[in-house]
């Protein structure tokens, strides 16, 4: 039976399948980052403009263009997620469960906020449409709606994300994986943007503000330049052979042992 536990928990690979995987998750992160910044720009005028009950009409098929893109940026965070998990978990299995656990966590919280954007919209819409719309219970409904925005993007691309982000660089650092250098630049990463994410919520800095700007860039350098790596190197194959080889010498041990 411990034989048969060992193979399951046992996850065999070439050098080619992992060069692949790799060049897959680098560019999910590339993908994860472009979406999400372009579809905050076209957010403009729904989430930050003061006439946004009138311009979110206006601008409908933006809305709708910004909402795929965010969509994109959900499937591309948890694609990251189900791509990193098998490797994670050959050197720890706990923590590639808890980065698995948080990032999907981080994708269903952006989802969330892509919902209250488009109800938003529909708000919006029907302000725009009414003949005698009452503004105050509009403002009512869309402060609301916002808010929700609000807490998702900071609860899931920099609370969740701080904590996925050290889970998978502390395995990093002790794997071996990707350089130690990279790995360092994740585990800094994340603490700046955790601590960005406990200064949001309790009020001392704003979501959009030079400082939020500031604790979020070095989390932003570590993924584009982790993409980069992944995309140009690759994981380190001699740590995956490494592991591989550890892992069949104890499987032969056990299986020795019930003989």
């Amino acid at each position: 039976m411990n034989q048969a536990m060992s193979n399951m928990n046992t996850i065999h690979s070439t050098p080619k399948a992992d060069k692949t995987n790799a060049l897959v998750t680098g560019l999910l992160f590339l993908l994860a980052a472009i979406t999400s910044i372009a579809a905050l720009k076209l957010y403009e005028p729904i989430l930050f403009s003061p006439q946004y009950l009138l311009q979110g009409a206006a601008n409908a098929h933006q809305i709708h263009l910004a909402a795929l893109l965010e969509l994109l940026t959900v499937a591309t965070v948890a694609g990251t997620g189900i791509m990193l998990y098998p490797y994670l978990r050959r050197f720890n299995e706990s923590l590639g469960l808890g980065y698995l656990c948080f990032r999907l966590l981080e994708a269903i919280l952006i989802l969330v906020g892509v919902v209250s954007v488009l109800a938003l919209l529909t708000l919006s819409q029907s302000f725009a449409h009414a003949a005698a719309p009452d503004a105050a219970a509009y403002q009512t409904s869309g402060t609301i709606l916002k808010a929700i925005h609000d807490w998702t993007f900071m609860l899931g691309p920099n609370f969740m994300l701080g904590i996925n982000t050290f889970l998978y660089s502390l395995v990093f650092y002790h794997s071996g994986l990707v350089p130690r250098k990279i790995a360092l630049m994740g585990l800094a990463g994340s603490i700046f943007i955790f601590i960005a994410s406990l200064l949001e919520m309790f009020g001392i800095i704003a979501q959009l503000s030079v400082w939020g700007m500031l604790l979020a860039l070095p989390v932003f350098a570590y993924e584009m330049t982790l993409a980069v790596w992944l995309l140009i190197k690759g994981f380190n194959p001699e740590a995956l052979s490494t592991r591989q080889t550890g892992t069949k010498s104890l499987q032969e041990s056990e299986s020795l042992l019930e003989y």
